[in-house]
């Protein structure tokens, strides 16, 4: 009910006291019912109320101090077509709505951490799971301040496992989230040098991951990757027991991997509660220890393994993320365009080499926020790409060196690769702010 977002968030309510069914930051994406929540960011929310009620927003907040809310208040209830929440601060009323829908969740609540291969991973363990208990989890990367309450708030009321996704920018951000997300199992994929200029140093983003792990409760599950050091030393710093995982190490283990020329990884997988033949729909060798991690998650949680590996090998990932297809041509197309830095590169580079074609060709974007080894590790990723024999065009990314293929922008680059056939193959991976998702994906729509 409005009155009790009001409560939550120390608002004032105006208009009538109104049930809402969910929450939405995005006017686009408002469905009647909705309570519209504006965020004052790059663009101002309140901008988009009218928009929200025309969707079908039913109530929606108000900053106390914004222009809108002296219109509003000159209003009366019946030309409001809905109810206002006035609040000191949208994007903490936010998180405090956040902290409420928790608190009417059920355990077990996992929280998915890591520098690389979390979102597919998250994907993964809400398949898992999914298959045997009604689980709920943060569409596509909403991981943080902001994604993590929305989350909460949409889980249906039949949820019995919340899978929350969380990202970090810096020191503290990952306990600011499980102080609104309250985690009872928690997993850490990797720690590899991605924002570095935010965290320092590799040391700075494995003590900031692991405040995951300290958050957890003793009646808890840590779930930690056995083939990361770095993670698995944070097993002193859980109070709750630890279960790890790997390829070819910890208690839920992948044996004999191979990957065929589709790029679905098969494999035994050996666990606590035995051993089970897994071929999955994700594509790229790396996915295999991702599904491991997800089944280890969905044992703590009291699925049982068959359940689990069911759903692992349907799991759909979300966009962006070793997404193949075929350009009109035949050549196929490897999609793992949303975001890069050293370590998830490498990854995408030997699902590259692992397809069948004459010609292998990466179109790489630049990895952002590597800090000061940035050209360093950019030169590292072009030697190690030629040394696959790939060819290597590089897009609006000098750091990759002199010894790649550089152009200036996306249609240079679409130009540049020219004329694809059925004996190419072409990878395209980059930071999100490399923008190259469009060049990815007009090339399998290309006729």
């Amino acid at each position: 009910m409005a009155s009790e977002v009001a409560e939550a968030t120390d608002g004032q309510l105006i208009g009538p006291d109104i049930s809402v069914n969910s929450t939405s930051i995005d006017s686009r994406e408002v469905v009647a019912g909705a309570l519209f929540v504006p965020i004052v960011a790059e663009r101002d929310g309140h901008q988009f109320i009218d928009a929200a009620r025309e969707q079908g927003a039913v109530a929606h907040l108000v900053e106390d101090q914004h222009p809108a809310i002296a219109q509003f208040q000159s209003q009366s209830a019946e030309s409001q077509n809905g109810t206002a929440i006035v609040v000191a601060n949208t994007a903490q009323a936010l998180v405090a709505l956040g902290r409420l829908a928790r608190s009417r969740l059920p355990e077990p609540v996992v929280g998915v951490t890591g520098s690389v291969g979390k979102t597919s991973t998250k994907d993964l363990i809400a398949a898992a799971s999914g298959e045997a208990r009604r689980t709920h989890a943060n569409p596509a990367s909403f991981n943080n301040e902001l994604g993590l309450p929305l989350t909460l708030l949409n889980a249906p009321p039949d949820t019995e496992v919340t899978v929350l996704e969380m990202g970090a920018r810096g020191q503290g951000h990952i306990r600011e989230l499980c102080e609104i997300g309250l985690p009872t199992v928690g997993i850490v994929t990797r720690v590899a040098l991605a924002h570095g200029e935010q965290f320092g140093s590799i040391e700075g983003v494995a003590e900031a991951k692991g405040e995951l792990i300290e958050h957890l409760p003793a009646h808890g599950r840590a779930v930690l990757n056995a083939g990361d050091q770095r993670v698995l030393a944070m097993a002193a710093r859980s109070a709750a027991p630890v279960l790890t995982y790997g390829v070819g190490v910890g208690d839920v283990s992948v044996v004999g991997l191979s990957v065929g020329d589709d790029l679905r990884p098969s494999f035994e997988l050996v666990t606590p509660a035995g051993s089970s033949p897994v071929h999955l729909s994700a594509k790229g060798a790396h996915m295999a220890e991702n599904a491991a991690a997800a089944v280890a998650v969905a044992l703590a949680v009291g699925v049982d393994l068959a359940s689990a590996v069911a759903g692992v090998e349907q799991a759909t990932l979300s966009a962006g993320r070793m997404d193949v297809g075929r350009h009109a041509s035949g050549a196929v197309v490897i999609n793992d365009a949303y975001n890069a830095n050293p370590t998830s590169v490498r990854a995408a580079l030997a699902a590259l080499a692992n397809v069948d074609a004459p010609r292998r060709t990466a179109v790489l974007g630049v990895m952002a926020e590597l800090g000061d080894d940035s050209d360093k590790l950019h030169r590292e990723i072009a030697d190690e790409a030629l040394a696959l024999g790939c060819r290597v065009l590089a897009v609006a990314a000098p750091a990759y060196g002199p010894d790649v293929e550089h152009v200036a922008d996306k249609s240079a680059g679409l130009e540049r690769l020219g004329s694809l056939g059925p004996d190419d193959a072409v990878l395209v991976k980059g930071s999100l702010v490399a923008g190259l998702q469009e060049l990815a994906e007009s090339l399998v729509a290309t006729d």
